[in-house]
């Protein structure tokens, strides 16, 4: 009885043991259930919500780039592309073998991939393939079970409907480099694009807009359930151009396969009408991805279509600048107007002979019929008279030898050479022979085509230094103010200082050039009564003429290799009374100015006056263009016209 008794008491004394024992782990469950679910049930709530709902950036649209009347040269059509996040893929080798099956991937576009992979986060995306159609999608998303961290995303992908027709102004976008990533989470994005020429490049954070954000719903995998709420991104601002879209386009098909540029300028204001470059490339596939094969067939190619000759096209002028030959001189009294020089096809200066075009020469010569029949002779003398450094000094009041603040990536300055340019640069004095190459445009001088138009403009204003300008607007909604007349509020440009009669001669032999019987471009003439031009044609030479090729006469382009033909050149303005436009044409080893560069120019300058491209304002949508109207135009001095 006493041992059952004790054993009670054991086994009493056990149970209380175990119950308190179970008591207390009990209390200390519902104790730590009550702190999880009641004092941290907000950071847990939160962290639930983290792994069940992903909030993802989202790329804003790019802003449009639109020319003066509002037409799109650059927007964003729908893109659907194939992403991979690392993340929720176990085995990425795998996985782009399956999808390998689907869409061919390359070995250089896998180790691409490989490489963002290693080198990104690995929650970033990593952009596989883009600009895909919708029967390749469906059969990525049928496959996806075997398709672990592969998705679909729909985006926008930048476009530009007028091709070559438009490169070398707007530029291109193309995939962000290591390099150019500077913590804005935008650039990190798959897919992202961003300006790396052009004007997608100089105006590339005001079109890139700010990202959106979009929280979804995922399962375990990380697929996309569905999406819980979106916050778009605010749009790229809108960037309005001072081109001319249809006279773009008309320049551009002018040109043909023949190598080159021209560029067209408001002569009031500086727009920059027309900007051509050709031959050009497709920046629409450097946004989709260039193949090995294309990017060398585009750095191969003799004629550089990724050259915007415009701008870093850097040519001797020719006989176009001897207008600036002849203001220097007439500026520092070395000649007058009716002064008189022989040329008899030749002139002896020391042991060296120089040659006029003409062959027999042109006998006596004044100013007016120097410029008009392009007399070599006459311009040797002037400029040998008259010295390099006041020649220099006149060149750079007319834009040559510096950038002139377009902006556009590439500008070059060109070169006005001088006595100290010379000490400078190569060790050794000025000698009188390269003064009279540069009377005539040649020898060290060089100038762009962009400052070829620059010069014309100043002589067709009066003398005015108005600057070039691409960009009219980058302020989306306030483009419809844009009005007629909105430039009278700009500062005025000061004066270039030069005396009209001066001025007016050269005007009057521009105008002679042209229209004249006896000027070197009268068959390149506008006929059309009120719009006709005036101008200058020039002929540059790539090589040194021998002796033996000038006494036979063995100097026909088509007979020599492309490389060692002569340059065309040709600058104009227009309408003669009352100008408004001018223009600039260069053909890369075309031949004679007059003859290949004078009726392109001719050409284009009938167009922007038959459209009346200067016109300001964006007019309504699906309208064609300008309506023809008498512009507000510049007199030329000496005629009789209409006042600014």
């Amino acid at each position: 009885m006493h041992l059952d008794s004790e054993r009670h008491k054991l086994f009493s004394r056990r149970a209380a043991i175990l119950i308190g024992g179970k008591a207390v782990l009990l209390s200390g469950l519902v104790g730590r259930m009550y702190y999880l679910q009641v004092i941290e049930s907000e950071r847990y709530r939160v962290l639930a919500e983290e792994n069940r709902i992903n909030l993802r950036l989202l790329a804003p649209p790019r802003g449009h780039i639109v020319d003066r009347f509002g037409v799109a040269m650059a927007d964003n059509r729908q893109n659907y592309r194939v992403l991979l996040n690392a993340e929720n893929t176990p085995d990425i080798e795998a996985t782009l073998d399956v999808l390998g099956r689907i869409i061919p991937i390359g070995a250089g576009e896998r180790r691409r991939i490989l490489r963002e992979v290693k080198h990104n986060r690995r929650f970033v995306p990593i952009t596989v393939r883009e600009n895909l159609d919708w029967q390749v999608v469906s059969k990525i998303e049928v496959n996806a079970p075997d398709l672990p961290g592969i998705n679909i995303d729909v985006g926008q992908s930048r476009h530009y409907p007028f091709g070559p027709e438009t490169a070398h102004v707007l530029g291109y976008v193309a995939a962000v480099s290591p390099k150019e990533v500077t913590g804005d989470p935008l650039l990190e994005l798959p897919g992202f694009r961003i300006g790396k020429a052009g004007v997608e490049k100089i105006h590339d954070l005001q079109l890139r807009g700010t990202g959106g954000s979009s929280q979804v719903e995922v399962n375990a995998f990380g697929h996309v359930i569905r999406e819980l709420s979106r916050q778009d991104g605010q749009a790229g601002e809108q960037v309005v151009l001072t081109v001319d879209l249809a006279l773009q386009k008309m320049a551009s098909k002018r040109f043909g396969d023949l190598s080159g540029a021209a560029v067209v300028m408001d002569i009031q204001n500086g727009d920059i009408l027309s900007l051509v470059s050709t031959p050009a490339f497709d920046p629409n596939a450097f946004n989709t991805g260039l193949s090995t094969e294309q990017w060398t067939r585009l750095t191969s190619d003799p004629k550089s279509p990724l050259t915007n000759k415009a701008l870093s096209g850097q040519f001797s002028p020719g006989s176009t600048f001897k207008m600036v030959v002849m203001l220097a001189a007439l500026d520092k009294g070395i000649i007058g107007p009716d002064n008189k020089i022989l040329c008899t096809g030749k002139m002896q200066l020391g042991d060296a002979t120089f040659h006029c075009w003409k062959k027999g020469g042109h006998g006596w010569m004044d100013a007016f019929n120097g410029i008009m029949q392009s007399c070599d002779i006459y311009f040797y003398e002037v400029a040998r008279r008259t010295g390099i450094d006041r020649i220099a000094a006149m060149a750079r009041r007319f834009g040559f030898g510096d950038v002139l603040g377009l902006y556009l990536p590439g500008e070059k300055p060109g070169l006005v050479p001088s006595r100290e340019w010379k000490k400078k640069t190569l060790k050794a004095p000025w000698q009188q022979g390269e003064t009279v190459l540069v009377g005539i445009g040649q020898g060290y001088l060089l100038t762009t085509p962009l400052q070829m138009v620059v010069m014309t403009a100043r002589l067709a204003n009066g003398g005015i230094k108005v600057a070039p300008r691409l960009t009219r607007s980058r302020l989306g909604p306030e483009i419809d103010s844009i009005q007629e007349g909105a430039h009278k509020q700009e500062p005025v440009p000061e004066s270039l200082g030069l005396v009209p009669a001066h001025l007016e001669l050269v005007l009057q032999a521009m105008d002679g050039v042209v229209n004249n019987p006896k000027g070197t471009a009268f068959k390149a003439r506008i006929t059309t009564k009120g719009r006709q031009m005036a101008g200058k044609s020039g002929t540059v030479q790539v090589r040194r003429i021998s002796k033996a090729e000038r006494d036979v006469g063995v100097r026909k382009n088509k007979d020599i290799p492309w490389r060692e033909r002569d340059h065309a050149m040709f600058v104009a303005f227009a309408p003669v009374d009352k100008p408004r436009y001018a223009v600039s044409v260069v053909v890369e080893h075309g031949g004679g100015g007059s003859s290949v560069a004078g009726p392109i120019a001719r050409d284009i300058l009938a167009e922007a006056q038959r459209r009346n491209s200067a016109k300001p304002g964006i007019l309504p949508d699906g309208d064609p263009g300008p309506r023809p109207e008498t512009p507000q135009q510049v007199s030329m001095p000496g005629k009789k016209g209409g006042e600014t």
